[in-house]
């Protein structure tokens, strides 16, 4: 296909773009080896993007239209403002729909009061693309201080897969983390058209093989029940039970909770923990989305 002027010159505007955008400032890993050009590759866009490196590439050579799912995943990886999101559909032949914000999402007070209440039992409340939207105590203890990740990271699988300390956490990691990509893809599903959620696939794949290869494997899986073994730096090996209970004033809150059977040395464990919790002033949090 030969290209099309407006093709052609949408192809120029978004090789122009990327020139713009260097890896920090799109939040990609420093690889340490020269790079060849100031801004970032094509491959580096295409993964933001969450689209194959042929279709990108194909897109600068103006030789194929894009579609506006499409286009609105390639204008958040390029971090377009208005005006430039606005000349891309032009070019593009498309209506520039202005991304949906859904609304800000807060624990419910249900939920809250569940959490402050398990002083014995791990819990946090996930919300939508698995953000840790609220947790107590012990559930800070048990896997991270969810109030020092910063808000637009505190996310289970970005968490398990740039927080180093969850390799070793996580007795099996690679099952653990494995199971979560299947996961979010359930919540992909759910909403396709959600930006932050682009955004969250698209940084992961760029940063990690794993998580790159395991989410082109289109598995899924709904956050149920299983059980967890973790290496504990303070109590050791803890086999736990966990459970998930969906809100029914909102579904797209589930509270998860890690239990372990009366009298077990895992039970026995937490107990432990959760004193050495309370001595630590480990903090609680219910965050807004």
């Amino acid at each position: 296909m030969s290209p099309q002027p407006h093709l052609n010159e949408l192809g120029e505007f978004l090789k122009s773009r990327r020139a713009e955008l260097t890896p920090r400032a799109a939040g990609l890993p420093e690889s340490g080896r020269p790079r060849r050009v100031s801004g970032l590759r094509r491959e580096e866009v295409a993964q933001l993007a969450a689209i194959s490196t042929d279709y990108y590439t194909r897109l600068e050579q103006g030789r194929m239209p894009a579609s506006a799912p499409v286009l609105k995943a390639v204008a958040e990886a390029l971090q377009l403002d208005e005006d430039q999101r606005r000349y891309l559909f032009g070019l593009a032949g498309k209506e520039a729909v202005r991304p949906r914000r859904r609304a800000l999402q807060r624990v419910q007070p249900q939920l809250r009061r569940v959490l402050d209440d398990l002083t014995s039992t791990p819990a946090i409340v996930m919300g939508r693309r698995m953000d840790v939207i609220a947790w107590n105590s012990l559930a800070g203890a048990l896997v991270t201080d969810f109030g020092t990740v910063p808000e637009k990271h505190r996310n289970y699988v970005h968490i398990l897969f740039t927080d180093p300390v969850m390799r070793t956490l996580y007795a099996d990691w690679k099952s653990v983390a494995r199971t979560a990509v299947a996961q979010l893809r359930m919540e992909a599903a759910k909403y396709p058209d959600d930006p932050r959620l682009t955004a969250l696939v698209g940084e992961l794949s760029v940063r990690d093989a794993d998580f790159r290869q395991w989410w082109a494997a289109h598995h899924v899986a709904t956050l149920s029940v299983g059980t967890k073994v973790l290496d504990h730096p303070v109590v050791g090996e803890l086999s736990l039970d966990w459970d998930t209970l969906t809100a029914s004033t909102d579904p797209d809150q589930r509270l998860v909770v890690w239990t372990a059977e009366a009298g077990s040395p895992t039970h026995e464990r937490l107990r432990i923990l959760a004193s050495w919790a309370a001595a630590q002033h480990v903090p609680v949090a219910g965050q807004d989305d």
